[in-house]
């Protein structure tokens, strides 16, 4: 599991030297397939051969393309998956109109907090301002974010590594959750969240440190989407792995319905109930709507 970034030409003589002194991104993964390959070339280890592999492989390069028909029943299952996400963004954006534009959503101190965290960030991104530190920041983020579920479903991690050229995680056990769970789950902003209610707990902490985690998480919500968005084009293996189509129709969805949790905890008047509501009645209307169109087309034919 990698997150992969193409090199960039630094201006600077400095920045080459640096990256010459430490080992590159290819050697690091070099170095894991050849642990990988001494732990299961192991008489006794004969059944953890393809998992091993197929982690490290999906580091790399898939060494075999799936057949037609599991690529078949990928692309079936994101196009199933295409009318959750229709639907889901249409009460999302209908319900947060609603909330911003009649209950003056816009006007509460810990939307603006939120608003200010996920500008700075942006403004930083834009500019490459700390550019390397957030790479790094981020590709750290999403190797941990694969360590955690994949002990999260037992498995065990043998071997990781993180640079400003990428990571890799070495495993025993891989699946389509742990492939793409740095993709919608924004590690930073959950910790932040964590720190805050351990502190909580055990102190009442003052208005103004609540209002910062607002702004704390605006930061690192916008951290994670812009870096996630960045990082998706460059060829990640662990989309790959899955099939790219099914991959970012899952990654869509999950980022959104983790917005809708966020919006539905932080409005009073867009509660889970209302947007459950909300959703089956515009289901329920898209069926009619293509019920309508898929009619219309056979009394034409």
């Amino acid at each position: 599991m990698a997150a992969k970034r193409k090199k960039m030409t630094l201006g600077s003589k400095t920045g080459k030297n640096r990256r010459r002194a430490r080992p590159s991104f290819s050697d690091a993964l070099k170095l894991a397939d050849a642990r990988a390959r001494a732990t299961v070339n192991r008489p006794s280890n004969r059944r953890a051969q393809k998992s091993v592999r197929a982690a490290i492989t999906g580091t790399i390069e898939l060494e075999e393309a799936p057949g037609w028909g599991l690529r078949m029943g990928r692309w079936l299952l994101g196009l199933m998956m295409l009318p959750l996400c229709g639907v889901t963004s249409w009460t999302f954006f209908s319900q947060f109109s609603d909330a911003a534009l009649r209950h003056d959503f816009w006007r509460g101190s810990e939307f603006w907090y939120f608003a200010t965290g996920g500008l700075l960030m942006t403004g930083w991104f834009a500019t490459g301002l700390f550019k390397d530190f957030f790479l790094y920041l981020y590709v750290l983020g999403h190797e941990l974010t694969h360590i955690v579920f994949i002990w999260m479903f037992r498995g065990k991690v043998s071997d990781w590594g993180v640079s400003v050229d990428g990571g890799y995680v070495t495993t025993d056990k891989s699946n389509i959750v742990i492939a793409l769970a740095p993709y919608f789950v924004p590690l930073w902003a959950a910790s932040v969240v964590g720190i805050f209610a351990v502190v909580g707990y055990f102190v009442d902490l003052p208005a103004p440190a609540m209002k910062s985690l607002f702004g704390l998480l605006g930061f690192f919500w916008a951290f994670h989407l812009l870096w996630t968005l960045w990082m998706i084009p460059r060829d990640q293996p662990d989309l790959r792995e899955n099939g790219t189509f099914l991959s970012l129709t899952i990654i869509y969805l999950a980022n959104l319905l983790i917005l809708v949790v966020l919006m539905c905890l932080a409005s009073d008047d867009m509660g889970f109930r209302g947007f459950a509501r909300e959703w089956l009645a515009n289901a329920r209307e898209t069926g009619e709507g293509v019920e309508r169109i898929f009619r219309g087309v056979l009394r034409r034919l």
